[in-house]
């Protein structure tokens, strides 16, 4: 059952649930070609009581989900409330739970940051940073966050992306940088024929997402992507995530086509003041092959309706910058 194409999505997940029926959930294609993934209700159900524990939701709990309900993420928010009794709330000043990605946390923080006082955030999509927790928990709010793709569910749970440890019922392991997960969650694969889901013998699932396991910490470094530059493949993954350590804005990196060298390391950045700080920085922790030749400012960076950042049409946009004699 298409539950996100339906009039009333909610409702279809709910009918979808009592008819035995599968899910077909469309992905947000942030990084290529979207594809359909294809679940049962249950393995998003039986999640449902850890989810209550963690948050601490039930039946008096006001839920408030800003983002569409075609997304998987709000979809899922949605239908744990209606599971566990709770209302779901209109905005902000009535709720005692949100669901939000980080950007839209962010968002709030700098227009209404008062409004989160007393709310558990609960957020999700991309890496919630550290200085992105510490500036809701300072304004009142109780922060978790949590890593997982449409095609695993939930796969690790903790205060902020620094702090993620397996989620109940969950076990991650990391195989040549690669995550891999078997749980309870996982999907039946995609409807598509042409794609695959990584899957082996044992129900290992894998999706791309590169990472690593320490000390029972689930790291996240990003999704499989590589730029060719001057003959060497640098992954992106590995040029973001020290970057971000640095930037007070959003930040991204993307491949640029070049005559001679085959693509250029492009950062871009919503905050100009960022540049200098970053560009020096890069010299300091990166190899020269990762390093970007050219910053570019770009504000906002394209985001597609989740909050996830647009990939692809960042790219294009990248594009049509330079072609202009867009920099830093």
């Amino acid at each position: 059952m298409d539950v996100l194409g339906a009039e009333d999505p909610l409702v279809a997940f709910t009918d979808a649930h009592r008819e035995h029926r599968l899910l077909a959930l469309r992905t947000s294609g942030t990084a290529g070609s979207p594809r359909t993934v294809v679940r049962t209700t249950e393995s998003w159900m039986e999640s449902f009581p850890h989810v209550s524990a963690l948050l601490g939701i039930d039946s008096s709990s006001r839920v408030w989900v800003p983002g569409p309900i075609t997304a998987t993420m709000n979809l899922f928010a949605a239908a744990h409330a209606d599971w566990a009794g709770a209302a779901l709330a209109t905005g902000p000043h009535d709720a005692t739970h949100a669901h939000l990605t980080p950007w839209a946390l962010r968002r709030e923080l700098a227009t209404r940051p008062g409004d989160l006082a007393g709310l558990h955030v609960l957020t999700a999509g991309d890496r919630l940073e550290r200085t992105t927790y510490d500036a809701a928990r300072s304004v009142g709010a109780e922060v978790s966050h949590y890593y997982g793709a449409a095609e695993l569910s939930f796969v690790a749970w903790g205060d902020h992306a620094d702090a993620l440890r397996p989620f109940p019922g969950v076990e991650v392991a990391s195989r040549d940088g690669a995550l891999w997960v078997r749980s309870p969650y996982t999907c039946q694969g995609y409807r598509e024929d042409e794609h695959l889901l990584q899957r082996d013998a044992e129900g290992w699932v894998g999706v791309g997402d590169r990472g690593e396991v320490v000390d029972g910490f689930v790291r996240v470094h990003g999704r499989d992507g590589g730029i060719t530059t001057g003959g060497a493949t640098v992954l992106v993954a590995d040029i973001e995530r020290p970057l971000r350590e640095q930037t007070t804005g959003d930040l991204a990196v993307v491949g640029l086509p070049h005559a001679d060298l085959g693509e250029v390391v492009v950062a871009v950045v919503s905050r100009h003041d960022d540049v200098a700080r970053l560009a020096s920085h890069a010299r300091r922790v990166l190899d020269p092959a990762q390093r970007p030749r050219r910053w570019l400012h770009l504000d906002p960076l394209p985001r597609n309706p989740t909050g996830k950042i647009d990939r692809v049409a960042l790219a294009a946009e990248v594009a049509a910058m330079a072609a202009r004699g867009g920099d830093e």
